[in-house]
């Protein structure tokens, strides 16, 4: 049956048929052929598989962030990142890094991040001068950490499907998040200095007293959100509730720069962006279902342990596999169907799970970047009205850079369970 489903299911995707359709029809096609279960199965799981409280913060943190960015919160945060490195050569660029960290901080979407801060930034960099190929490939990669930094849906999604403490991957996506970025900023200011780009970025620089009193509202967001859940006051679930309230709030009673009439715009953009994710996660939740039913993760992991030496082997052969799947896979999809499988095994090896969902997380965030389906890739180059193969030479570094980045966080797992240990004391 498991191999029936597999097959069946990169047929689908060889085929151009949708990601959450071919797994779910390589689902029934095992069910049907080879499977000794009812086909009632079927809505039974694909019921249960959405129907957790979890869940219910991926819709509310979409919203947030497309009230952040029609609202003005995105825009007062972009002024007030240029404020403290606007002075620097290529601070344009690291603007662009610094804010989509503090816009991470909320709205836990990298294609959110890509559109909110890449509408603001990328023509201002290109007026600067920068080329537009490293604007674009700039702002596709920052966006990524709109997955890493707490909140984020993919950690919410590894947390549901391998019965993983949402609190705790939260925690732990801090370190890597800051690496992360951190590496990003040191790469475009050597990139700026060599190329001599960027000498023109203190123009238009907000004084920083002003910038922080027009931006504070919109710096309280991620510090009420992010406070409430370490502090114990809501969870990682009712926080998504909270900064949609919050960004209502803000953008309409406030910065008054969401009109009643442009909430029908933002609603219908938001519960497509939902339903899109939650019928992957409904179709992937049978589809694990039936292949930890049919016993693949004990055999994978009996497999691994029997021919792979140690951890570090076999945390660079899954650092290998997720990358190559992220380039074909969507993120949400790929964590769904692969957490319940990979993290016993990971277990097995003595690795945490925790620190294995920062991995996969960060790896798999990677495929927002790689082509041929990198989804920052299309929603930056939109954006910036090009097209991908003009940006891909632009793009060869940054990717290295994650890459370089993520061997740190796999190896040296303190970089995500420090924080965890600290306020999680076991």
């Amino acid at each position: 049956m498991s191999a029936a489903m597999f097959v069946s299911m990169i047929v689908c995707f060889a085929l151009s048929v949708s990601i959450a359709v071919s797994i779910g029809f390589s689902s029934v096609v095992g069910i049907h052929l080879f499977g000794t279960a009812p086909l009632l199965v079927v809505p039974k799981e694909i019921f249960s598989s959405i129907d957790k409280f979890p869940l219910a913060a991926i819709p509310f943190f979409i919203l947030a962030g497309n009230l952040m960015e029609v609202g003005g919160i995105s825009r007062r945060l972009v002024d007030f990142a240029k404020s403290i490195v606007g002075g620097l050569q290529g601070g344009l660029a690291i603007t662009c890094v610094l804010t989509c960290m503090i816009f991470a901080a909320v709205s836990g979407s990298s294609v959110a991040t890509t559109f909110a801060i890449g509408a603001i930034l990328i023509p201002a960099m290109v007026k600067h001068g920068y080329p537009v190929p490293f604007a674009t490939a700039l702002q596709a990669t920052a966006a990524e950490l709109g997955v890493i930094i707490p909140p984020s849906i993919p950690m919410i999604l590894y947390g549901v499907s391998a019965e993983v403490s949402i609190g705790e991957l939260f925690v732990a996506g801090f370190g890597p998040g800051i690496l992360i970025g951190s590496a990003l900023i040191l790469f475009v200011w050597v990139w700026s200095k060599i190329k001599g780009h960027g000498k023109d970025d203190h123009l238009g620089r907000l004084p920083f007293g002003r910038a922080l009193k027009e931006a504070l509202l919109a710096l309280m967001m991620p510090v009420i959100i992010l406070g409430g859940i370490y502090g114990g006051v809501f969870t990682p679930t009712e926080a998504s509730v909270v900064a949609v309230f919050y960004a209502l709030l803000v953008g309409m009673g406030i910065y008054r720069e969401i009109a009643f009439a442009d909430l029908q715009a933002i609603f219908r953009k938001s519960v497509i962006s939902s339903a899109v994710i939650m019928f992957i996660i409904a179709n992937a939740g049978l589809f694990s279902y039936l292949i930890t039913r049919a016993g693949v993760p004990e055999a994978i992991g009996d497999f691994l342990k029997a021919h792979l030496d140690s951890d570090m082997i076999f945390l660079l052969g899954v650092n290998a596999a997720l990358f190559l799947i992220g380039m074909f896979i969507e993120t949400s999809a790929s964590i769904i169907v692969l957490a319940p499988i990979l993290a016993p095994v990971a277990m097995k090896f003595g690795v945490d799970p925790v620190h294995f969902g920062t991995i996969m997380v960060v790896n798999l965030a990677l495929g927002m970047i790689t082509p041929p389906f990198g989804v920052n890739l299309f929603a930056a180059c939109t954006v910036a009205r090009t097209s991908l193969d003009k940006i891909i030479t632009s793009l060869v570094p940054f990717v290295l850079v994650i890459l370089s980045c993520l061997m740190v966080v796999t190896y040296v797992p303190q970089l995500s369970l420090f924080l965890r240990d600290l306020v999680y004391a076991r």
